[in-house]
């Protein structure tokens, strides 16, 4: 599929993120005002929530962008999204017949506070990335043993905090935890030392399922509205002690970042490419009906201090095993019921080569080999005031999808948290 033309001339340059055949959902605010809905296009946002109250968009229903968030519009289903899209489209196409009464509701991207883009209702984290649970069981156990028996079968996942998860340029604080190093008679409490990000995509869910009804991985595809950056910050130390043997808890407590905007699954569909071949067959509620994985770039940076950034890593979300379709299918299997704005987060996304792995434990080998960044710092895992931004495009034929950056900056741990008395 080639570009789609705007008279919005910054989304047809070259290497924009937010052309006409993107389209994706954020929320902001500008000028002080109250928050709206709006569509990112080139570097100008499309206010949706005033033009829906303007009547130049509309859905059979009634009004659906009349609140904060884009939640409302999303338990709408397919019909209505594939609506909003071709609304938005015929107003920003080259030669749209509205373009004078559309101008009015562009506000620039710069300048403009961008908040969560959706009301998160719950958060599961995956592990279903085989590079990086190769290389982490590699550290921890052997290369014979790096994979647990299960990890070929069903994508393993836990239940994080949706209470934590927050919009890209929010400021991360270090996290304070027990800490035991294998050497150590006893924990202590303190501040993370080995604190670090994950590289991931998070699937946004729009259509709720029913309680004891699984679903099939073919309707989980249909129940997923659209895509973000996820950066599952983790501190390791914390993790190492805690995790035996139900599993991450604080360590992965502290927060979630997405980035500002959800690009639809519409945007995404030249890119679907299919998951790895199975070294062992799938069971059948699992197996997928066709391609479900998309071919999407990304990178890792890390600015130090307010220094300039160093690339650390490059992969793409085409390395995944196990694609958000079936991480959500397998969800569904006991009976939970999934609902409107659940987040599903992908696992750390790794490729074959040192320079793909998507976070600093791999990147370093648990610390054994820190990376060196361009200024001459060396890194194993985060230090206070590192800032971290991911970023991710599928490519097209003159055209790019981004997502928006997906940052955050790590703040000192707090002096001695949750001691006082009284």
């Amino acid at each position: 599929m080639p570009l789609k033309p705007s008279w919005v001339e910054s989304a047809n340059r070259a290497g924009c993120p937010f052309p006409l055949n993107n389209l994706p959902c954020g929320t902001f605010t500008a000028d002080c005002g109250d928050k709206h809905n709006g569509v990112a296009i080139g570097d100008r946002i499309l206010d949706v929530t005033a033009l829906e109250q303007q009547g130049v968009i509309s859905f059979k229903g009634g009004p659906l962008l009349d609140q904060a968030g884009w939640n409302k519009l999303m338990a709408a289903g397919p019909e209505i999204w594939a609506s909003l899209r071709d609304q938005i489209t015929r107003l920003l196409e080259e030669g749209a017949p509205q373009r004078t009464r559309v101008e009015a509701f562009l506000v620039p991207l710069l300048g403009a506070e961008l908040h969560l883009p959706f009301r998160v209702a719950e958060y599961t984290d995956f592990y279903a990335g085989r590079h990086h649970a190769f290389n982490v069981g590699s550290m921890f156990r052997d290369p014979e043993n790096a994979l647990p028996p299960n990890w070929l079968h069903i994508p393993i996942g836990y239940n994080g905090r949706a209470s934590s998860v927050v919009v890209s340029g929010t400021n991360v604080r270090r996290p304070w935890g027990q800490l035991k190093g294998s050497a150590d008679d006893k924990p202590v409490f303190a501040p993370s030392q080995r604190f670090d990000i994950e590289l991931e995509i998070g699937a946004v869910i729009g259509l709720p399922s029913k309680s004891g009804q699984p679903v099939t991985v073919a309707e989980a595809d249909a129940m997923i509205f659209g895509y973000v950056l996820l950066n599952d910050w983790s501190a390791r130390d914390i993790q190492a002690w805690e995790y035996q043997p139900l599993g991450p808890f604080q360590s992965k407590a502290t927060a979630t970042t997405i980035s500002p905007w959800i690009v639809m699954k519409a945007a995404l569909e030249p890119f679907r490419v299919a998951t790895t071949a199975r070294e062992i067959p799938l069971l059948p509620h699992l197996v997928e009906p066709g391609p479900l994985l998309y071919d999407i770039d990304l990178e890792v940076s890390i600015s130090p201090d307010a220094k300039s950034e160093t690339t650390v890593s490059r992969t793409n979300y085409r390395e995944m095993y196990y694609s958000a379709a079936q991480q959500l299918a397998h969800h569904t299997t006991s009976g939970c019921p999934m609902n409107t704005g659940d987040l599903l987060g992908s696992g750390t996304i790794s490729g074959p080569l040192k320079e793909n792995r998507g976070s600093l434990l791999e990147l370093s080998w648990g610390g054994k080999e820190p990376l060196t960044l361009d200024g001459g710092e060396t890194r194993s895992f985060l230090h206070d005031n590192d800032a971290i931004t991911l970023r991710g495009a599928a490519k097209g034929d003159g055209y790019i999808i981004g997502f928006g950056d997906c940052t955050g900056r790590i703040l000192p741990a707090l002096a001695e948290p949750y001691l006082r008395q009284g």
